[in-house]
């Protein structure tokens, strides 16, 4: 899953990132207001952290905008501001959570973990033919057998089920699962579809991550 952290102290910023990234996230780091709001805008992320106080647009003003394009992305602000009006006013400007600077890291993981938990309705497990897995549970399985994946094997897994029926080009994978924005030899994603395809044992039958030649990969049912 990808995140947007809108976060002028580079320390605290460069922090977040490298934490997020070892449990496995997409990040993304804007350090002013109106880059900030230009990515948010770009719908691709899954959540966003807005510092309060940025240069050039304030999170406020950030969370506001956006909130007439998307209702739905959780936005958590990262502020020292912590007064009774003005945690609601953040809240009522959009934000669907608050948390005081200094923080300790593990809260705020949790606080994301809350805010990205499937709501009513919403699926925490995603099927692939014999294939199931559990977003929740970080679990992955073949008939009733686990199978234990890295980090990013399970993210790039996920990726794929996540669009499964839809041709994922190689330069999307890269940027959604490696968080990598250049020119990139991209030959690192067949290493990790080859051991998918390994650790699944996947047979003729079972051909449920497919190649598309010059293009990328494809996850559907056979």
């Amino acid at each position: 899953m990808r995140i947007l952290i809108v976060e002028d102290e580079h320390g605290i910023a460069t922090f977040l990132k490298q934490g997020l990234e070892e449990e496995s996230f997409a990040v993304d780091v804007a350090e002013e207001g109106k880059m900030g709001l230009q990515l948010a805008l770009s719908g691709e992320y899954d959540l966003l952290l807005l510092d309060w106080m940025l240069p050039g647009l304030s999170g406020i003003e950030i969370c506001r905008q956006f909130r007439k394009e998307d209702s739905e992305t959780p936005i958590i602000f990262l502020t020292a501001k912590d007064t009774l009006d003005e945690t609601i006013f953040g809240l009522q400007t959009g934000a669907n959570d608050y948390i005081k600077k200094p923080f300790h890291f593990e809260e705020l993981l949790e606080r994301i973990k809350v805010q990205l938990r499937p709501k009513s309705g919403d699926h925490a497990i995603f099927t692939l033919g014999n294939i199931t897995l559990n977003t929740t549970t970080h679990q992955v399985f073949k008939l009733n057998e686990e199978v234990n994946l890295t980090l990013k094997e399970f993210a790039l897994l996920e990726y794929l089920i996540r669009n499964k029926g839809t041709v994922c080009r190689r330069s999307r994978i890269i940027e959604s699962v490696w968080d990598i924005h250049f020119d990139y030899n991209t030959g690192v994603i067949d290493v990790y579809i080859n051991a998918l395809r390994k650790k699944f044992m996947l047979t003729e039958e079972e051909n449920y991550i497919q190649t598309v030649r010059g293009v990328g990969y494809i996850a559907k049912e056979v």
